[in-house]
């Protein structure tokens, strides 16, 4: 027994470095891990975050293009046209279909009676001095009608730098989400 608990007593000593003077210190090599985390984790956690957040903010761009799609439909079927207040119908069910994720009052969006669906191509969104989208104004169009319906969000990142590795519109620290959508409007009669 004595000589198990000296055998391994001496093993220990001769493992252990001798701590007095930089020549001890390089030959020490507890904590190393704990440091070489301390040095990781920052930019680990950048990146994590980061990812997340980019995977965010293209969620709030599908969110948004489902969302013109369903609300569309309003128009699509004359429900929108058959209110008093067509807009304000429209508004109630794009903001019901994508306040889960993004600030309605940041949705811009218009609805523009065009000629038929080829016109719809050629115009162009308006934007002002910051890059935002202006409204063109809002017409939900009568029967048989063609209708271009285009809403736009901008999401502003909240984790820095991640700026950097996504394209921008208009540079700065965010993305600018547009949604574009051309129907004809369903025969109905009121």
């Amino acid at each position: 027994m004595f000589v198990l608990v000296h055998a391994v007593m001496s093993r220990r000593n001769t493992q252990r470095p001798n701590k007095h003077g930089p020549a001890g210190w390089k030959q020490d090599d507890r904590g190393v891990v704990a440091i070489e985390f301390a040095l990781l984790a920052v930019p680990f956690l950048f990146l994590l975050l980061g990812t997340l957040e980019i995977c965010y903010a293209y969620a709030s761009g599908y969110v948004l293009e489902t969302g013109i799609i369903q609300a569309a439909r309003l128009i699509r079927t004359g429900q929108a046209q058959e209110s008093a207040d067509p807009q304000a119908a429209f508004e109630a069910k794009l903001c019901e279909l994508t306040s889960s994720i993004l600030d309605c009052s940041a949705i811009t969006y218009e609805s523009i009676v065009v000629d038929s669906f080829s016109d719809a191509e050629t115009i162009e969104p308006e934007y002002d001095e910051d890059g935002n989208m202006v409204s063109q104004g809002f017409s939900t169009g009568d029967s048989g009608e063609t209708v271009l319906i285009r809403a736009s969000y901008r999401y502003h990142f909240k984790t820095p730098l991640v700026d950097l590795f996504v394209p921008s519109w208009h540079g700065g620290d965010s993305l600018l989400f547009i949604s574009t959508y051309a129907l004809r409007n369903e025969p109905f009669t009121f």
